[in-house]
């Protein structure tokens, strides 16, 4: 009893120091090494546990998977600073205008195709923030609605593919469900991949835009005041005009996040690879974007190369390690690399531009930071885990939720209650790598489906994220809205798109198979 109330002791104490404002990473780390030694002190700790940490933090430096989280954070935040949201924002802004709670609807929409492309919540709300409340205030909009369009908007990053935090929890789910299986006897597993997650998330994401539109349009209809449609002055530019904008800003990054996600879910690549077709994609747009003259050409002679080595990969094996090659392989290797000489030619046409211009060395020193950053909460987790795990933590937590009232659905319940709760006070990263390691194998074990695990427990995070009083994507707003606009006019906005995530939690909860048909569908089996 003892041992185990260390291990409880510790957690609290490493949620108080959180809370007082001290960095994750070493209060994870920090708290683990205290609590290590004093449990070592007293003989309730072995430090062998400890030992084991050089070995896993090389795992995780040298685990393929984890090498997509730069390489997505590189792509969303080149997108961002490229300004490919405020056009898109500025494009459908003016193609729904003229309908009532049409800026509204425009926000879900390139709200979730900002989701699709970058994956940071962060980023997405301050940059529609900036960019979509002056105007939606200015055109007399209510304020709550404007800023839980937002809000809702920006948190779609969590849920719709690809996203940073299913990689990471693909990475632990993957893991937690191995070692179930092998605990249960079960040594022929097929393994659980990020792939399995994009496309379990794919369905539920989708439905969540839905019914915010959804909403959108209902209080339209019921409060025309809320969400009036821009004057005809306003929305007078052709139809033509404004499709053909339209048009122009959105088939790039459509056809960006196509390549991405669909090279996943149509086993072309895997997500690492497809993370640096997305940033090389990411580099060409941008560099379309700043370029003038011959250098426009150029970077747009470097995306039909992109697509063609992707569609040559698809048609042709183009492995050289081989005994004989075929000849209409031999053929295929050769467009294939006449197709990256002219990539790596529009390529570095565009990083000189982009360096030119500074916005490269803004893009990497911004991608550094939050990798680093990512990385370093995963060592301090993982400290924390080996810890936790020497006090009988995972034990203790083990009888607890199997003898709770109700089987796997109680436990289930209380787990997700839990994320919820600390989602208000920690970062995905830490809820990933510290409760996931030690709730997902017990879960995974009373027969839960490890996608679907997966899908709920991104959606929670989701949900909190943009929950009062302590929600992050809260305090984003805050920190971008006009002084017109009060903390309670972003709390009474959130209020029914939290209503609406909690009935979706709900559907997703009755009817596994929103998450579960796809993968079934697109990878052709089932996991277990």
């Amino acid at each position: 009893m003892e041992t185990e109330a260390l291990a409880l002791i510790m957690f609290a104490g490493t949620c108080l120091v959180l809370l007082a404002g001290f960095p994750v990473a070493f209060s994870l780390a920090g708290a683990a090494l205290l609590f290590g030694v004093l449990g070592a002190a007293v003989g309730h700790f072995d430090f062998a546990f400890v030992r084991a940490l050089p070995q896993r933090v090389f795992g995780t430096m040298t685990n393929e998977v984890l090498i997509a989280v730069p390489l997505f954070v590189f792509m969303g935040v080149m997108l961002e600073r490229s300004k490919v949201a405020e056009e898109l924002l500025e494009n459908v802004g003016r193609l729904f205008g003229s309908l009532r709670g049409g800026l509204a609807v425009s926000v879900a929409l390139v709200g979730m195709l900002l989701a699709a492309s970058t994956g940071i919540v962060g980023a997405t709300v301050v940059t529609m923030g900036l960019m979509s409340l002056p105007i939606m205030l200015r055109r007399g909009y209510d304020p709550a609605l404007a800023c839980g369009s937002i809000c809702a908007a920006g948190t779609l990053g969590q849920i719709i593919p690809p996203s940073i935090v299913l990689v990471l929890l693909g990475d632990q789910i993957s893991t937690a469900y191995a070692d179930a299986q092998r605990e249960l006897g079960n040594w022929a597993i097929n393994p659980v991949s990020v792939g399995d997650l994009f496309a379990g998330a794919l369905l539920p994401g989708l439905m969540l835009v839905a019914f915010y539109i959804l909403y959108q349009l209902v209080v339209a209809w019921l409060r025309p005041t809320a969400a009036p449609a821009l004057p005809p002055r306003d929305s007078a530019e052709t139809r033509g005009v404004a499709l053909r904008g339209l048009l122009r800003a959105l088939l790039p990054p459509v056809a960006l996040m196509v390549a991405v996600l669909g090279s996943i879910l149509g086993g072309i690549a895997t997500p690492t690879e497809a993370a640096a077709v997305g940033a090389i994609g990411a580099v060409l747009l941008a560099g379309m974007r700043i370029g003038i003259g011959r250098s426009v050409l150029l970077v747009k002679a470097g995306v039909w190369g992109l697509i063609a080595v992707l569609a040559l990969s698809r048609l042709f094996d183009l492995r050289v390690a081989r005994d004989t090659i075929d000849p209409a392989d031999q053929v295929g290797m050769a467009l294939a690399a006449l197709a990256l000489l002219t990539l790596a030619a529009g390529l570095g046409v565009a990083l000189w531009g982009l360096w030119r211009s500074s916005v490269l060395d803004d893009v990497m020193r911004s991608t550094t930071r939050i990798a680093a950053m990512v990385f370093l909460i995963i060592v301090g987790a993982t400290l924390f885990a080996l810890v936790f795990r020497g006090f009988g933590g995972d034990d203790m937590v083990h009888d607890f939720l199997t003898s709770l009232p109700g089987g796997k659905w109680g436990a289930i319940a209380l787990v997700m209650l839990a994320m919820f709760v600390l989602g208000f006070f920690l970062d995905f990263v830490e809820i990933v790598f510290v409760v996931v390691p030690i709730v997902a194998p017990i879960l995974l074990k009373m027969d839960v489906d490890p996608v679907w695990l997966g899908v709920m427990m991104a959606m929670n995070l989701q949900t909190s994220f943009l929950t009062p009083p302590f929600g992050f994507a809260l305090f984003y707003l805050r920190g971008v809205a006009p002084p017109q606009v009060t903390t309670m006019h972003i709390y009474r906005g959130v209020v029914p798109f939290v209503l609406i995530q909690l009935a979706a939690l709900g559907l997703l909860a009755a009817w596994p198979d929103l998450a579960t048909w796809l993968p079934g569908v697109i990878f052709g089996g089932a996991l277990r």
